[in-house]
């Protein structure tokens, strides 16, 4: 483990500058980080029907969430034995390298090369995620789920703003010779350069290797009841099975990564499929304007509260904000498919599933995040991510089928149903909130 121990120890006052240095830094970067990947993902899909076809169109999207999803590995075990900033880098520059060679793919046309560049591309989406994380290596327990919260919702500012700048890249780069839809890719390549440059170059002293420092200086606490000790040593290089082990002994980490699964899952099955459905009942010169409006309304359900989240989070606990947002899941699965051709009581069930994942999403990985000790949690982390994307894509793929099966309604309900697992490990007694021994 990456630990100077002979340096001099930190107290939490010291550590105070510190944090707020890292949380505006993160900030900053997860608006640039965000800008690039939503400029790749406005138009990915389009690019690659015209490189590939539409049939392959929405494989090329799942490639970089897939991508995202794997990436997570290599960039914790960085994390684990060098700290946060070499890992973010690292997941910045390959989400560039993506970038890259999704313009040469749309130069060349050749399809591999776009699925690979793709892949690649969803470093961006790796960084994006781990930044929370990276958020609350020093924060205050008190205080851990606003400031995760508050990094969750400066990716709503790149959001927001990326639409415009993948106009503005189309339109800029048409004179440099690349082919119509690539320069936006070039434009998030840019991005992810300058986010990893600003982290390696910035982002010291390294928040997990100072947490690390002050874990070795605390005295050591007893362990929550039910709660083992840490049987894997936090190493150099520690993968996922560590982080299966730790998180398989400890039912609060087992419960912050089903929070972040299961939200997950839900919110993709649901809305991978929302136009679809829109575009049953309106006609090709609205429909896509009608998709913008509603798919808005859900992101900002996302992003927009997560401070409001955060905040609840820390005033009412982990489980019971998973609990909420929970409910609010199924409020939003009982609202779009009860909706029918109704569009403004879709919007609303758009906006209720936005809600409901960052609920999910804030709580459960705040409660992931202070149940492990600081040794092996990048490891446990980035498991968490993997668990995600995978099953994000798998919810994304699933969702077509059902909805030509069976409808719109019927996938709604499935969706609803699939939270029953974790309400039932939300309402066990977990004891949480507790410092965890560290080794």
């Amino acid at each position: 483990m990456a630990t100077d121990l002979t340096a001099p120890a930190l107290t939490r006052p010291d550590v105070a500058p510190i944090q707020r240095r890292t949380l505006r830094l993160l900030f900053v970067t997860q608006i640039i980080g965000g800008i690039g990947v939503t400029i790749g993902i406005a138009v990915g899909a389009l690019l690659a029907a015209r490189i590939a076809g539409t049939a392959v169109a929405g494989l090329a999207q799942s490639a970089a969430v897939v991508g995202g999803a794997l990436l997570a590995v290599p960039v914790t075990r960085i994390m684990t034995g060098h700290g946060r900033r070499p890992g973010l880098a690292l997941a910045y520059l390959a989400g560039a390298a993506g970038g890259v060679l999704v313009v040469l793919a749309a130069v060349t046309r050749w399809v591999p090369l776009l699925f690979l560049g793709m892949l690649l591309f969803g470093g961006g989406t790796a960084a994006n995620l781990q930044a929370r994380y990276t958020a609350v290596d020093l924060a205050e327990p008190a205080r851990r789920g606003r400031q995760l919260s508050l990094i969750v919702w400066a990716t709503t500012i790149g959001a927001v703003a990326a639409p415009n700048f993948a106009a503005l890249a189309d339109h800029t780069t048409n004179g440099w010779g690349l082919p119509p839809l690539a320069g936006p890719f070039a434009f998030s390549a840019a991005a992810f350069v300058l986010a990893a440059v600003v982290l390696l170059a910035l982002l010291r002293p390294d928040p997990l290797l100072t947490a690390r420092r002050l874990a070795a200086a605390d005295a050591p606490v007893a362990e929550p009841v039910g709660s083992p000790p840490v049987k894997v040593a936090a190493r150099r290089g520690a993968g996922m099975r560590a982080a299966w082990l730790v998180v398989r002994e400890r039912p609060a980490a087992r419960l912050g990564i089903a929070a972040v699964a299961v939200g997950h899952v839900v919110m993709v099955a649901v809305m991978s499929m929302t136009p679809v459905r829109l575009g049953e009942f309106h006609h090709d010169a609205d429909v896509l304007r009608v998709v913008g409006i509603v798919l808005s309304l859900h992101i900002a359900g996302m992003y927009a509260l997560s401070p409001v989240v955060g905040w609840l989070t820390d005033r009412l606990g982990r489980r019971a904000v998973i609990l909420g947002g929970v409910a609010v899941l199924l409020a939003a699965c009982a609202v779009a498919g009860t909706a029918g051709h109704h569009t403004p009581a879709l919007s609303v069930g758009l906006t209720l599933l936005g809600l409901g994942w960052s609920g999910t999403m804030v709580a459960g990985s705040t409660l992931l995040s202070e149940s492990v000790p600081t040794g092996v949690r990048p490891a446990v982390q980035g498991f968490s991510d993997l668990i995600m994307g995978l099953a994000g894509a798998g919810a994304a793929a699933l969702s077509g089928f059902v909805m030509r099966v069976a409808g719109y309604p019927t996938l709604t309900l499935l969706a609803a149903i699939t939270v029953v697992p974790l309400v039932a490990l939300a309402l066990r007694p977990v004891p949480a909130g507790v410092p965890v021994k560290e080794e």
